[in-house]
Order: C-alpha cells, then structure tokens, then sequence
C-alpha cells in the first residue's frame, strides 16, 4: 500500500480580490512524481510556492507526514526548488553553486567536497565544477541548478516550469534526466508545467488545473483516455469535440448529424431530443479498407495536413468537423479535399464529456 507523504487540505490563496486557488485537496504518495499541468494563471506555481514555504495560504492546510507545515519558514521545511530561470549564481563556480546549501547548513568542508562530487557525477558535469554559469549552456545551468537543489537531501523536490526555456531536443533529453534521478533517489518530486506532452511521458501522477480547480488527477494514461471534464478534453492532446442528438436514451443511440451510433457509456439522464458532448481522439480511428470497428461515421474531407510522422485529414460530419490521423509512410495517399471517407472506430471510443 502506497504511503501518504504530502497532504494539502482545501488550500485558498487570494491575492486582492482574485482567488488564484480555489480550495484545492491533493494527496502525494512518498517518492511519487506528480506534475500540476495547466495554462498560465490557473494556479499550479501558487501552490507551489505554497508548498516551498514562499506564499502562505489565504486558508487551508499543508502537512508533510503528518507534520502540519502550513505557517513553517522554508528554511525549516527541507524543500529543494528549481526554477524555470536557473537562478544560479553568476559569481560562483559549478562547485560552489551546489555547496550552496550545504554551505548554509554548516556542513564540514570534507562532506561538502564528498556530496558535491556525488552530485556532480549525477547530472553526468563531473568534469564541469570549475566552470561559472556564464561558460555553460542553458541545459548545463539547469542540471547544476536540479543539483544544487538536491545537494542538502531534501525531502520534497519542487520543479517549476524548469524545462520551458530551453530549445525542444534540450527538454526531451533532460526531462528523462530529471525522471531518471528522481527514481533513482526516489524523492518526492511536484513538477508545475503547461506542457502536456512533458507531464504524460514522465509523471506518476497529473493533476490538471483550470482556474485555481483541480479538474482531474490521475495516471497519464487516465487523463488522456478518459477526460473528466471538457476542459481536460480539450487541453490535454488533441480531441475531436462532438455535438451529438439524443435518439434513444435506453439503447444509448445518439445522432451526428444524420447518422445514428451507439454509445458504449451510458446516457445517463439524458432525453430524446438533448444534445450531448462526445470526444473522440484522433488517433481512434482508421478509413482503411480493411478498418475495424463496430461504429463508423461518413463524411466530406475538408483538408489533409502533413506532420511529419502523421498525417492529419479533417472530415465534415453532418456540420461537426471531426479530425483523424493516418501514419505517415512513403506510399500513402492522403484523401483529398472533397472526397467523401468512412472513418471506423469502436463505440468504446466515444467519450461522454459531462461537463
């Protein structure tokens, strides 16, 4: 059984008359990676902060196994922060921004050397500890800014947007580092992104912000597959959004325009004649002759547009426009504006959006 390691309960931090979290309840287990993904302004660096000791909560509470934490100083919550501009210090060596810390803390030279060797060789800069921050690049500054954070052993690793101003092959490379390390010393990690793709390729756990809410939390799989809300439908990866008639609320049939499925989850409450919210990834389906599927939808393709690995083909379905994707590869022929495709799924794919 997982053990509860950082516990926020009905956390509210208002700043004048904006509430930029809105009574938020959160559970981390102990070495779990958990990511808070939302556009800017919904809240996920305030808690943070909050977190890290630099904001106090308007109300709510924050513990730490079992330790309430709300009002500590952050000097006295062992909480190690990397933020999204490096923040290392200019007039310091590699070596001394990450004996930073244990500098502070009145460690014995000897173990300062010892610690910040060990830390060097794990951000693999071990031959770096002379250089000055201006001597590096922006992906060497934030490795020695993650070590410097992780020098003094603390108990919660907190990453803010650390990723967001280096170039795209830099991010990949080094968000697999972070994850790397954090598995491998097993700290419990919050990781504050607006990135998507950054949150579901390397978190335990994702709780989606829209305005100061948590709107979901759960495994990267969960969030993609099965969107609690539609703003988690439409933020997270790219989702058809469908506007679909109640026919038969019993057997669960739906109308797209003039073409009748059936749904796989139930309707609910829902009458004839109300009008419903389906997602549908592109990915999902397929107009291949020798597709399957026990749904299937026709219609005019409005567009096809080359990505590179896919190819994304846009189709009008009685008024929605509904998107797909095809893999790329060197004998394809995407459909043409105007030709008329059946895109063939399975009913299990169409998700009810209820809210």
């Amino acid at each position: 059984m997982a053990e509860e390691f950082l516990r926020i309960e009905k956390l509210v931090k208002t700043f004048g008359a904006n509430q930029v979290v809105k009574s938020v309840d959160l559970a981390f287990n102990k070495g779990e990676f958990i990511s808070l993904l939302g556009p800017s302004g919904c809240g996920k660096t305030t808690i943070l902060r909050m977190i890290a000791g630099f904001e106090r909560p308007t109300s709510g509470a924050i513990y730490v196994e079992g330790r309430d934490f709300t009002n500590l100083s952050p000097r006295r919550r062992n909480v190690g922060m990397v933020f999204q501009a490096y923040a290392l210090f200019p007039n310091m060596s590699v070596f001394d921004n990450v004996a930073f810390g244990l500098k502070i803390a009145g460690k014995p030279k000897s173990e300062i050397a010892a610690r910040v060797k060990e830390m060097l060789k794990l951000i693999h800069l071990e031959n770096l500890a002379d250089r000055y921050p201006y001597q590096m690049s922006g992906g060497q500054q934030q490795r020695v800014a993650l070590a410097r954070a992780l020098a003094p052993s603390p108990r919660i690793l907190l990453l803010d947007e650390p990723l967001s101003a280096l170039d795209a092959k830099i991010r990949v490379s080094l968000r697999e580092h972070i994850r790397q390390i954090q598995q491998q010393l097993g700290i419990t990690t919050v990781f504050v992104t607006h990135d998507q793709e950054e949150a579901l390729s390397i978190s335990d756990r994702i709780v989606v912000m829209n305005a100061g809410k948590a709107d979901q939390i759960g495994k990267p799989a969960e969030i993609y597959n099965r969107p609690a809300t539609r703003f988690v439908a439409s933020f997270v990866g790219t989702l058809n959004l469908i506007e679909a008639r109640v026919v038969d609320p019993a057997a669960n049939r739906v109308a797209i325009g003039d073409q009748a499925v059936t749904l796989r989850e139930p309707l609910g409450d829902a009458k004839a004649g109300d009008t419903v919210s389906l997602a549908l990834r592109p990915e999902a389906g397929s107009i291949a002759p020798d597709a399957r599927g026990d749904t299937a939808l026709t219609g005019e393709v409005v567009s096809s547009n080359f990505l590179g690995s896919v190819i994304r083909t846009r189709m009008n379905v009685g008024g929605s426009i509904i998107s797909f994707d095809m893999f790329n590869s060197p004998g394809l022929v995407p459909p043409a504006a105007g030709d008329t495709v059946t895109l063939r799924f399975t009913a299990g794919d169409l998700l009810i959006i209820r809210d």
